[in-house]
């Protein structure tokens, strides 16, 4: 639906593999009408990283935001097999590095905007760099800025909570437990996987500036840990920026509280340098 939608508004859609969808923007583009001082190599990309079980209306309203700033938007999107097997993760980690290695997307400026889930998502692309810093500092070096939605950070409890919500709400109760039950029965090649990933993401070898939105209310989301990540990425000199609201919902802080957020979000891609048209979102 949102193909269909972006495709009569300028935007084409491109599938470069199973997931990932790339949405170029015309809109900006000479033919357009609208001058635009970007090479379409520098021209900017935003990395979606949706949450699980995200409908495309909901993704398409954050592509709609990226696309009148100038954005191009590769959304990709995340299975919940990557991530009660994080090997397979981790192949995907690597696939989508290639691709941002390769044409047309290398030598774009990155910005990665990940919701919930999604941040683990992103996770796995940290842990290959971390790897190998110096095969991927190309991509390291294009990163200009990261946004973080309602990252699901705290223990594993919050992670099975997550999936239980994310994947059979009518069951969530049962889902989680069952989750719990796997991840001890399969340790080594699940929860080790992950304690791996969080020092990965804790000490991430991206130092661009980063927006985070939370809540105190997210049963998902916990906020002193969310809280604890920020001061440990300031501590290592990471421009952080950080809003957070009593009471909001979870991937939803858009829909709960728009003003503020796109405010927020407007200010920090500004500070970035990197948006070719100052339109006002």
């Amino acid at each position: 639906m949102f193909a269909k939608t972006a495709l009569s508004r300028g935007i084409t859609a491109h599938r470069l593999c199973k997931n990932v969808t790339l949405y170029r923007n015309e809109l900006t583009s000479p033919n357009a009408g609208i001058q635009s001082q970007t090479p379409e190599d520098r021209k900017p990309l935003m990395l979606m990283l949706p949450w699980l079980g995200s409908r495309p209306q909901a993704v398409a309203k954050y592509c709609e935001i990226y696309f009148r700033t100038g954005f191009d938007v590769l959304v990709v999107e995340s299975e919940v097999k990557d991530f009660l097997w994080p090997r397979w993760g981790l192949d995907r980690g690597k696939t989508l590095l290639a691709l941002l290695q390769s044409e047309p997307l290398m030598s774009r400026p990155l910005v990665i905007h990940a919701f919930s889930i999604g941040g683990y998502t992103f996770t796995q692309l940290l842990v290959h760099i971390s790897r190998d810093k110096q095969q991927y500092s190309a991509v390291t070096n294009r990163i200009k800025g990261q946004v973080y939605d309602s990252l699901v950070v705290g223990s594993l409890e919050h992670m099975a909570t997550g999936l239980g919500k994310t994947i059979f709400p009518r069951f969530e109760s049962l889902v989680k437990q069952a989750s719990m039950l796997y991840f001890s029965i399969f340790k080594r090649h699940t929860v080790d996987y992950f304690n791996a990933s969080i020092d990965v993401f804790y000490n991430t070898p991206v130092q661009a500036p980063a927006l985070v939105f939370f809540c105190e209310n997210d049963m998902l989301s916990d906020a002193p840990s969310v809280e604890k990540l920020v001061d440990h990425w300031r501590k290592r000199g990471i421009d952080i920026t950080s809003k957070k609201w009593e009471v909001s919902t979870h991937a939803g802080h858009l829909r709960r509280h728009p003003q503020e957020y796109l405010s927020t979000l407007d200010t920090f891609l500004q500070s970035l340098q990197i948006v070719p048209l100052k339109a006002k979102m």
